[in-house]
């Protein structure tokens, strides 16, 4: 199988993320709801809407921070939910 990677991300409102990937599927993920669940001040601060929609796409990855503050595995915004 063809490594799947993130083409295109866009904030959605509220801590979600619209994301596109290189097969053409799109996601909306919540990402909120992790940061809400695994409460740590490395993550806590991207629950600031400004501070949140401030991400890039690097290596095919949607990344927060200019040293990777937050990234998930590819697998988990592809299905939609991070655990």
């Amino acid at each position: 199988m063809e490594r799947v990677y993130i083409t295109k991300a866009e904030n959605a409102g509220n801590l979600t993320i619209s994301l596109t990937f290189s097969d053409n599927t799109t996601r909306v993920v919540d990402i909120g709801d992790f940061i809400r669940r695994h409460p740590h001040p490395q993550y806590n601060k991207y629950l600031d809407p400004r501070k949140f929609s401030r991400f890039t796409i690097d290596s095919g990855n949607v990344v927060w921070g200019k040293n990777w503050d937050l990234i998930f595995p590819i697998e988990q915004l592809y299905a939609g939910t991070i655990v």
